[in-house]
């Protein structure tokens, strides 16, 4: 690995095309961060367990063990680091997946390098911002209880079993109670990116938290607002 001395960050970069791979180790390099790179998805994985890395760019197609499969591992294993999923895959069933095994961002091949350099800045921006926040400990919305250190979550006395993304979606709202959110916004401020186009990923994120919090319970905290999109909101707001 490179001397990091007097780099911003450790970036690990686990992808099998060897021209991709060194093509974004320059470019990574330019910029100032210190860079790993593996070949396959059991290296990645071990590199990623073992080393000091900011931020892992991971490809989702690799020999041994699939990106995905690398995910999960990190993230069962207790892992929080911040990962981009590198992938030619861009259909909403994709995105979703990855997010729902812990992916901080996803970016489809082939991808322009400024737009990649622009998400990890925004990834690592926000990772650390997360970091700071978490002197509050604890946030309360009516009877809802969410832990930022653990990163639990209780409506009254029931633990409420939350993935990756689910968390970071439901703190941003928690956060901006009582505020009404675009889908822009949403995406912007939580997936970390300008997302054009198709919203449905936020309207899918949307649904498993009402599933998990609002269901079975008299007041509701999640609500749609008609024309705008999205708001968690006190029961006597």
């Amino acid at each position: 690995m490179k001397d990091t001395k007097d780099a911003k960050d450790n970036i690990l970069i686990i992808e099998d095309e060897d021209g991709i791979a060194r093509i974004l180790q320059l470019e990574l390099e330019h910029e100032g961060y210190g860079v790993g790179r593996a070949a396959d998805g059991r290296t990645g994985l071990e590199m990623a367990q073992s080393g000091d890395w900011h931020l892992v760019l991971l490809d989702v197609m690799l020999p041994e063990l699939n990106g995905v499969e690398v995910l999960r591992r990190l993230r069962q294993g207790g892992s929080t680091i911040p990962i981009i999923l590198l992938t030619a895959r861009d259909t909403v069933p994709d995105k979703v997946s990855g997010f729902e095994h812990g992916a901080n961002d996803y970016v489809t091949k082939p991808f322009a390098m400024e737009e990649l350099l622009a998400r990890v800045r925004n990834v690592l921006r926000m990772f650390k911002a997360s970091r700071e926040g978490e002197s509050e400990d604890v946030l309360k919305i009516g009877d809802l209880t969410i832990e930022l250190i653990t990163r639990k979550v209780f409506r009254k006395d029931h633990s409420i079993d939350l993935t990756p993304r689910e968390f970071e979606l439901l703190l941003y709202l928690a956060r901006h109670k009582n505020e009404e959110k675009t889908r822009e916004e949403i995406l912007s401020d939580v997936w970390g990116y300008e997302y054009i186009g198709d919203t449905n990923v936020v309207d899918v994120y949307i649904r498993y938290l009402r599933q998990k919090m609002d269901k079975g319970y008299r007041h509701k905290l999640l609500h749609t607002v008609r024309g705008v999109g999205y708001m968690l909101r006190e029961p006597d707001a």
